[in-house]
C-alpha cells in the first residue's frame, strides 16, 4: 500500500518554480493589442543538453528530431493554453491560429524547424497572416514531451521528464516587428510533468501581464 501511494505521489508531482523570473512588457502593449485579431505560436527552438557520455549513444540527426518534437510539443501546449482561456472567456476577441495551419503555411514557404530562426518575427507574421507571433527558446536536460522522452530513453537509457528547464518566450508585433512581451523563467520538473504542466506554471502569473488575457 505504501509503495502504491508513493508511486501515485511520484507521478502527480507538478513543476516547481525555481530561481529568478524575468518579465518585460512593452509600455504600448495594451494599446497595440487592441488592434490584434489573430496571433500564431511557432515551434519553440529547443536544446536538449545531454552529458558527454549520453552524447556517445545518439547521433546528431536523432538529437535534432528529439529537439524538434519537444519544440512542437511546447507550441501545441501554448495553443491549448490559449484555447482554454478563450473557453473561459479570458481571451477577449482574439483568435489563435491552429498549429496545423501554421505548419502548413510555413512549409509552403520553405520554412522548417531547421531554418525558422533565419526569418524575423515580422517576416513570419506576414507569411502566417497574423497580427503577432509568439516564439521562444527552450533548454532542458531531459525532454518533457512523451514521444521525445521515450525516444531518448530508448537511445541513451534514461526515462522520465525534465529535471530542469529554462524557457524564454516572446511576443512580437507583426506590423513593425517590435518586441511586445518577453518572459524568461527557470523551472524544475518531475516524473509525470508534461509540456502542458510547464506552460501552466509559466503562465500562471505571467498571464496577468499579458495584454491579450483578462485577469481572473
Amino acid at each position: 500500500m505504501k509503495k502504491l501511494l508513493f508511486l501515485i505521489l511520484l507521478f502527480t508531482i507538478s513543476l516547481n518554480v525555481k530561481s529568478q523570473t524575468n518579465l518585460y512588457e512593452n509600455p504600448e502593449f495594451d494599446k497595440i493589442a487592441k488592434s490584434h485579431k489573430i496571433i500564431a505560436v511557432i515551434p519553440f527552438k529547443t536544446q536538449v543538453k545531454l552529458r558527454p557520455k549520453q552524447m556517445k549513444d545518439i547521433t546528431d540527426e536523432k538529437l535534432f528530431r528529439i529537439e524538434k518534437s519537444e519544440g512542437e510539443s511546447i507550441q501545441t501546449a501554448m495553443y491549448s493554453w490559449f484555447l482554454k482561456r478563450k473557453k473561459r472567456g479570458k481571451l477577449q476577441t482574439l483568435e489563435v491560429q491552429d498549429p496545423k495551419v501554421t505548419t502548413a503555411l510555413l512549409k509552403r514557404n520553405d520554412i522548417s524547424y531547421a531554418n525558422i530562426t533565419e526569418f524575423t518575427p515580422q517576416e513570419l507574421a506576414t507569411i502566417l497572416k497574423v497580427d503577432a507571433v509568439i516564439s521562444g527558446e527552450y533548454e532542458t536536460n531531459k525532454p518533457m514531451s512523451e514521444g521525445a522522452s521515450v525516444a531518448l530513453g530508448l537511445l541513451v537509457g534514461f526515462w522520465g521528464s525534465t529535471n530542469s528547464a529554462i524557457i524564454n518566450m516572446s511576443v512580437h508585433n507583426a506590423e513593425d516587428g517590435v518586441l511586445l512581451w518577453n518572459y524568461n523563467k527557470k523551472v524544475r520538473g518531475s516524473i509525470g510533468s508534461s509540456p502542458e504542466d510547464l506552460i501552466n506554471i509559466l503562465m500562471r502569473k505571467a498571464s496577468r501581464r499579458l495584454s491579450y488575457t483578462k485577469n481572473d
